[in-house]
């Protein structure tokens, strides 16, 4: 969908969304709230220092927000989409996340400063054509800080209840699922080296009190959705070796090239 085609949407997204989720027995906000807390369990375990700058792209109407505001307490938030008015409602929503919040509804590149330390893209790139995702990507990696994570989130394919929520949803009408090795293959032409694909969303509601086992679960390809982590090799090294002098600022220097 356009921008035109979002805004049209938007006033009626969260009532729409949540009928086609009764399947699932969740509500969108769970659904919102499980990825970041996915992400926040992956930081910790990876030991991260708390990102300063968090980039919520394809923001929407802004579910992701407040549960990003709660997990990241310290960093600063920019809401990015191409629909002015789901950004209108999602200011309108969150009162309260105003002075951390700046949203951006011209949907253009370069955002001013960059230096996103987490990029975070909740299924998204299902709705933007296939020949523009490494174009996109390469963008996205240029505004991460050295160290930075771009994190994105897709519908599985390969999960028939995923299919069918995806297709009688339509708002998806002209969506168009990605494989994660397709997805993974687009991330590398977009300059990403190190990329780490893992499944979610295995359980719904009423095997609720299974969904602690889902981290075990994280490498069958069977869950509703997969997420990415995707890191740029050249200023992870830039970032553990700061003093090795020219050379190792080299690989930083041309990432504006992708």
């Amino acid at each position: 969908m356009d921008a035109a085609e979002f805004d049209k949407f938007a006033d009626e997204y969260q009532a729409v969304h949540a009928r086609n989720l009764r399947l699932s027995g969740e509500s969108p906000d769970y659904f919102a709230r499980a990825k970041i807390e996915e992400i926040r369990r992956r930081w910790n375990a990876e030991r991260r220092p708390e990102p300063a700058a968090i980039l919520d792209f394809g923001s929407g109407i802004g579910e992701s927000l407040p549960h990003l505001a709660h997990a990241f307490p310290g960093a600063s938030l920019t809401a990015l989409d191409v629909s002015a008015r789901s950004l209108a409602i999602s200011a309108a929503r969150f009162p309260d996340l105003a002075r951390r919040v700046r949203y951006d509804g011209r949907g253009e590149f370069p955002l001013e400063g960059g230096g996103f330390d987490l990029i975070f893209t909740p299924c998204v790139f299902h709705h933007i054509d296939a020949a523009d995702h490494p174009a996109l990507l390469a963008r996205l990696r240029r505004l991460l800080s050295p160290g930075g994570v771009l994190t994105v989130f897709e519908h599985n394919p390969a999960n028939p209840v995923t299919r069918y929520t995806v297709a009688s949803c339509r708002f998806d009408e002209n969506a168009v699922l990605i494989a994660p090795r397709i997805l993974s293959d687009r991330l590398r032409e977009a300059g990403f080296r190190r990329i780490d694909i893992a499944f979610t969303g295995f359980f719904p509601h009423a095997l609720a009190a299974l969904r602690p086992l889902e981290p075990w679960l994280a490498k069958v390809p069977i869950g509703a959705q997969y997420y990415v982590l995707a890191h740029d090799e050249a200023a992870l090294r830039l970032l553990r070796h700061p003093a090795r002098g020219p050379r190792a600022t080299s690989p930083v220097g041309g990432r504006g090239k992708g």
